[in-house]
């Protein structure tokens, strides 16, 4: 059977990566649109099973140890003239990728990849839409002490809802104080995971000297203290999930021991000659631009694609702004004042301020006000004073300025699109917004009936 003879729309989707969580991923999020996958390991693997049985497509990573994915293309061509294949890269191999497609491939999609615009290449491709969402990602069901009310954050948890029944790993960034750390608890809880533990560990906190065996644990006498074997945190991670916080401030050195960990679940307690395994899952944090890092020399490109099967970005506190008062309620609450009254110029000072220090500023802010306030009635002092200092701040402006301002946005958003040919992670980076916010911007602006999709593209573009 070859696709020729059946339709693609009853055919399964190929899937070839050497990365299980990148396989993972792909499976568990195309099977809940409803489409059959099959998935192989190599090259190698991928042309047995397109010889065994017909497929709808084939997607394929282009970096691959044996035969290349390029490699895989051709001779999939070779076997079948009209299979579309759909090239997944990374940035070193767009030159490569952007080659194929001269040569028949579909497109190529750049890591990590887009959910979004994988399933628009398939759709395109098969025909399908598939009338029923992804199981677990429409109304999400947050957990009772999790606030999110503004559309970002609702869409970082339908992106974590999508993410957490796989085994991939996920990059979480964001500013210091957004909340990574609650998404990946958020994560954890939501996969298969959730009764083995979560074991979470700040790569800034812990001495150079010592992450080493912290991460990996180390044998009696490794040295000069180690009095009795110690069970690293990987290994106490075993059946669940491992939370690396600030993972970008991780040495050299011990990157590469974390490429191994990522690549095949291998590690070595210090002072130690056994190989152990693990197959803990695991879940990374930054704050800092990690590409920028790459480019410095400070951070290793291989991890940073190992690490990053998916990115999910947490939006600062000042583009979510319809978060700020269920959060600071629930905070209030939390400090003992749930009865104390809000004054409305409490709430006027609240919303005017930016929090730099995003959810974390706010909490501790609240908990200011709550021992200020004994529980009666909560007033603009009760607040630090750099945050009663927003209450000097210009007012609103009027509702035909602020129609203008939308206007203005909307023109800097398409201008920037069509200037980085509609690559939405360019876009939003010469914005400076996330790319989350990014995606939001253009969902209000295509339902408007503005062009914010690549010609000929539709949409549900990348």
């Amino acid at each position: 059977m070859t696709p020729s003879t059946t339709s693609r729309a009853t055919l399964p989707i190929l899937i070839v990566d050497d990365d299980d969580g990148q396989r993972s991923l792909l499976r568990t999020f195309l099977n809940g649109h409803g489409f059959a996958t099959l998935s192989a390991a190599s090259g190698e693997e991928a042309l047995k099973t397109l010889a065994a049985s017909g497929v709808s497509m084939m997607i394929s990573d282009v970096r691959m140890p044996g035969m290349s994915g390029l490699e895989t293309f051709r001779r999939a061509r070779q076997m079948h003239a009209t299979l579309p294949v759909l090239l997944v890269t990374a940035y070193a191999d767009i030159r490569d990728a952007v080659g194929a497609m001269r040569d028949g491939a579909l497109n190529y999609l750049a890591k990590p990849i887009d959910l979004d615009e994988l399933l628009a290449s398939v759709q395109r491709v098969t025909g399908v839409r598939p009338a029923a969402p992804v199981a677990g990602t429409g109304e999400v069901s947050l957990p009772k002490d999790i606030i999110a009310r503004s559309p970002l954050m609702l869409a970082v948890f339908h992106d974590a809802a999508l993410v957490a029944p796989s085994v991939s790993r996920v990059l979480i960034t964001g500013e210091s104080g957004v909340g990574k750390e609650v998404l990946a608890d958020v994560i954890h809880l939501w996969s298969p995971r959730a009764k083995g533990p979560l074991v979470k560990v700040n790569c800034a906190a812990i001495p150079e000297t010592l992450l080493e065996s912290e991460l990996f644990g180390h044998e009696k006498g490794a040295f000069t203290g180690a009095v009795a074997l110690r069970t690293g945190r990987f290994e106490e991670a075993g059946g669940g999930s491992i939370f690396l916080d600030e993972v970008s401030e991780m040495s050299p050195q011990l990157q590469a021991k974390l490429l191994r960990v990522t690549q095949d679940g291998c590690f070595r307690r210090v002072g130690s000659g056994r190989e152990l395994r693990t197959d803990a899952r695991i879940l990374a944090a930054t704050n800092k631009n990690l590409d920028t890092l790459i480019q410095e020399g400070r951070f290793r490109e291989d991890l940073f694609y190992r690490l990053n099967v998916v990115e999910i970005n947490v939006p600062p506190l000042r583009e979510r702004r319809d978060d700020i008062l269920p959060l600071a309620a629930h905070f209030l609450a939390g400090f003992g004042a749930d009865k104390a009254r809000i004054a409305a110029g409490f709430v006027e000072v609240l919303e005017r301020y930016l929090w730099p220090g995003n959810v974390r500023e706010l909490r501790n802010a609240m908990e200011r006000a709550a021992l200020l306030s004994h529980g009666n009635i909560v007033l603009p002092e009760h607040l630090p004073a750099r945050v009663r200092g927003s209450a000097t701040a210009p007012a609103a402006a009027p509702a035909a300025d602020s129609q203008r301002l939308d206007e203005v946005e909307r023109d800097a958003i398409l201008a920037a699109l069509r200037r980085h040919d509609f690559n939405r992670t360019e876009t939003a980076k010469a914005l400076a917004i996330s790319r989350r916010a990014l995606t939001y911007k253009l969902q209000r602006m295509r339902a408007m009936g503005l062009a914010v999709d690549r010609p000929g593209q539709g949409g549900d573009g990348e």
